[in-house]
């Protein structure tokens, strides 16, 4: 994980296009930086944020698309 002293304030967020909007478990990034990858529950928007380095974010989301339908 990364470490980042970042105003996030006026950051836009992203919730997956497999959010559905009906108030469930969401998370959120920001696309905005190049070395990390903010991310928010979306439940608690003023909540703490994980900043995620770009290459493990990347390592994370592959490891997602290729895991098995549950």
């Amino acid at each position: 994980m990364a470490n980042s002293t970042s105003d996030l304030s006026t950051v836009v967020w992203r919730k997956s296009t497999y959010s559905n909007g009906d108030g469930g478990d969401c998370l959120e990034v920001c696309d905005a930086h190049t070395a990390v990858v903010p991310v928010r529950d979306s439940k608690a928007p003023h909540g703490p944020v994980l900043t995620i380095t770009a290459p493990a974010w990347t390592s994370f989301v592959m490891s997602l698309k290729s895991a098995p339908a549950a």
